[in-house]
């Protein structure tokens, strides 16, 4: 196709009507000037668990089983736990104002029979994503300095400001929210639920941003990104997986493609 533009004179070939007619040209010739998609991986669990590490909130309880291993042809962490807890955990710095949504594959033999998020005996799941919470300094006022210092008084320095976790839950339905059993320092979301799906890869992403907002405020930051299933408090078994975890700008970055 050959585009022919009427010469102007100077006077009125000024930088925007040069971009108006580049962009007509573009749109005629059928090119795309969508901006390119904006995404951070995790570090990938190809490169095995140097960039990830262990962590135990109770060194009373048994830590789960963590292998890096290929998955239906995906690269991918499972996940053992039987009557224990510990994370899996990387370390993060990510603009949520650029890429707002955590995308992530995951998966479970089956929901977990006994657990119920409402008591601490029941404080256990399928699969669960943790985002530790950094909230600023200033915004830390005495009484949630005084929770905090109860708790890593109990649980160790890796209890964070505050927490998110999404959950493979057995009995609540999709969007359930609640504080966690123990503290309500930790939120918890229900993302799935049941075994309608388990067995399989599910695709699953959530607007991070709007989460940490709402939940801790605006100038609250993700400092940690980690994986686990919970099990010691039920004293049940699970087996889990996760792969592609990733921060994207666009929910369509987030499939099983």
């Amino acid at each position: 196709m050959i585009v022919r533009v009427a010469a102007l004179g100077k006077e009125h070939w000024g930088r925007r009507s040069l971009c108006q007619c580049l962009l007509a040209v573009a749109l005629m010739m059928g090119v795309s000037l969508s901006l390119k998609a904006q995404v951070q991986p995790l570090p990938p669990f190809a490169a095995g668990l140097e960039q990830w590490k262990p962590v135990s909130l109770d060194d009373q309880v048994a830590p789960n089983m963590f292998l890096a291993r290929p998955w239906d042809s995906r690269q991918a962490i499972e996940i053992q736990s039987s009557n224990s807890m510990s994370l899996l955990a990387t370390e993060v710095v990510v603009d949520l104002v650029q890429t707002p949504y955590l995308c992530w594959l995951w998966r479970v033999d089956g929901a977990l029979k006994t657990a119920d998020m409402q008591t601490k005996a029941g404080d256990d799941y399928a699969a669960r994503l943790y985002l530790s919470v950094q909230l600023p300094p200033d915004q830390i006022g005495f009484g949630l300095r005084l929770q905090l210092g109860l708790a890593r008084a109990i649980w160790g320095d890796n209890v964070p400001d505050g927490a998110v976790n999404y959950v493979w839950d057995n009995t609540h339905p999709i969007g359930h929210e609640q504080a966690n059993a123990y503290t309500d320092l930790a939120r918890m979301i229900v993302l799935q639920t049941g075994n309608a799906q388990a067995g399989q890869w599910v695709a699953q992403y959530r607007n991070v941003r709007d989460d940490i907002a709402r939940l801790f405020g605006s100038d609250a930051k993700v400092v940690q990104v980690a994986i686990t299933a919970d099990t010691d408090n039920t004293g049940e078994s699970a087996r889990a997986g996760f792969a592609d975890l990733r921060f994207a700008d666009d929910p369509k970055q987030c499939s099983l493609e």
